[in-house]
């Protein structure tokens, strides 16, 4: 399996021009659009039985949030993202602005299986409860299996459902192990899996860091892998195959 290395152009240190414009424009941005679009989805979670308001509005946040950071997001393959009503979406996890990517790229409502330490953040932990997103604790083997037995339930209930294999973010821009839960998940109901591949979120605002560096982001959406007929002793193997999806679709084969 190979481990190589993602190409990173983020500047170490970054020059003071990018320190200042994120202390003064892109963070104070980011801090407003997520209090004001968090306070709204809050306020209508209230009436709102079936999230799809929420996730609109979820929706127009994480456009935002691209837009205030000053890159440009580029949607490559979005034909696999309507291929199949229900499916499992798996990519790698590169980024604090990952979550935010992937909501402003997928056009339908979907349901996200995301850490638990997300639920106590003021205004993204409240919209992650109200709108039915789906906590796991990799740290507790019951509470973890509770969480995949919830996301099979949505699944079931028609509602796709997007997954970061890796566990957590990536520390130094290269693909990191991936855990079975989304091939679990995806055997369990018998859905694809949809393999999607993030390039320049790392360089954007990497793990330790507070100060973004503005670039071209793209999300790429490979084939789907079709589970039918699969069984869940065959998870390794569905889940070292998605990590391949992921790698290839990162790094492509020049002409």
């Amino acid at each position: 399996m190979s481990h190589q290395a993602a190409v990173s152009h983020r500047p170490d240190p970054l020059s003071r021009r990018y320190r200042w414009s994120t202390n003064f424009i892109h963070a104070p941005l980011f801090f407003l659009f997520t209090a004001a679009f968090g306070s709204v989805s809050l306020c209508v979670s209230l009436f709102e039985k079936h999230g799809r308001i929420q996730h609109r509005i979820a929706q127009a946040w994480a456009r935002a949030c691209v837009w205030s950071s000053g890159s440009h997001l580029t949607v490559r393959g979005a034909e696999n993202l309507l291929k199949h009503p229900v499916a499992v979406y798996a990519a790698n996890h590169t980024s604090y602005m990952d979550t935010p990517v992937i909501f402003a790229a997928l056009p339908f409502q979907f349901r996200i299986l995301a850490k638990k330490e997300l639920w106590p953040i003021p205004f993204i932990g409240w919209h992650l409860n109200r709108s039915g997103q789906i906590p796991i604790d990799a740290a507790n083997p019951r509470a973890s299996l509770s969480s995949l037995t919830a996301a099979s339930k949505t699944l079931r209930a028609g509602m796709p459902l997007f997954v970061f294999p890796e566990g957590g973010r990536t520390p130094d821009g290269t693909l990191q192990p991936f855990l079975n839960g989304a091939a679990f998940l995806a055997i369990r109901a018998q859905v694809p899996l949809v393999p999607i591949a993030l390039s320049g979120v790392y360089d954007l605002l990497p793990m330790g860091t507070r100060h973004f560096y503005p670039g071209r982001l793209t999300l790429t959406v490979g084939e789907p892998i079709p589970t039918t007929g699969l069984t869940l002793r065959q998870a390794d193997e569905l889940t070292q195959q998605l990590r391949a999806a992921i790698e290839s679709l990162q790094h492509p084969t020049q002409p």
